[in-house]
């Protein structure tokens, strides 16, 4: 393919000395710049003998073809990289930010949530309750289960009887939890092992 394109650009380089005579015919004296004229008689033949040192040339054409195109290949297949990466990293940015709106939306009135939950601990109405689990915000169940410092503060040990040392024993104050995330965490009194155990 490179010999193709050496030939057709020779052809043309013929043809352009065959146009640079003509132009200077018309216009009565040579171009400065035109020794295509100078070298050929009539300008009849494009494709004569262009001198012994021809093969070297193309040789060192093809070489340096080849080597610009290896360059090319290597620099398109580092684009392709580069615009791969910026594709996943602006999908892992929406990603992100979808995840932050949905949690702005559920989590938004957490802090209010936590005031009213103060207010429900002296009122304790079911009216109130029902509304709370009307928006998510419902009560941690929590005696006999196991301790979970995600949900529980532990304020004090106690010796329970019939109880499993580390299940919670006592819940001083409820905790809850809005869509699954902890407002508040229930303060509960923790079992230990008595020596009947």
């Amino acid at each position: 393919m490179a010999t193709h394109l050496l030939r057709c650009s020779r052809n043309r380089f013929c043809c352009l000395g065959r146009i640079q005579s003509f132009i200077s015919k018309i216009n009565e004296g040579p171009l400065p710049y035109s020794t295509a004229a100078k070298h050929r008689s009539s300008g009849d033949d494009c494709h004569g003998d262009d001198g012994a040192d021809e093969p070297t040339r193309s040789v060192t054409n093809i070489e340096q073809l080849e080597l610009r195109a290896s360059r090319l290949g290597e620099q398109v297949q580092s684009l392709n990289e580069k615009y791969k990466k910026a594709l996943s990293d602006s999908d892992m940015v929406r990603r992100r930010t979808q995840k932050f709106v949905e949690d702005a939306k559920l989590f938004g009135i957490q802090s209010f949530c936590r005031d009213l939950v103060e207010v429900a601990d002296l009122l304790e109405l079911e009216r109130l309750e029902a509304a709370f689990s009307k928006h998510g915000l419902e009560k941690m169940l929590l005696v006999g289960g196991r301790y979970d410092p995600h949900q529980h503060q532990i304020v004090c040990h106690i010796a329970a009887p019939g109880v499993e040392p580390g299940a919670v024993a006592v819940v001083k104050q409820e905790g809850y939890r809005l869509h699954g995330r902890t407002v508040r965490h229930a303060r509960v009194g923790i079992a230990m092992a008595t020596q009947a155990q």
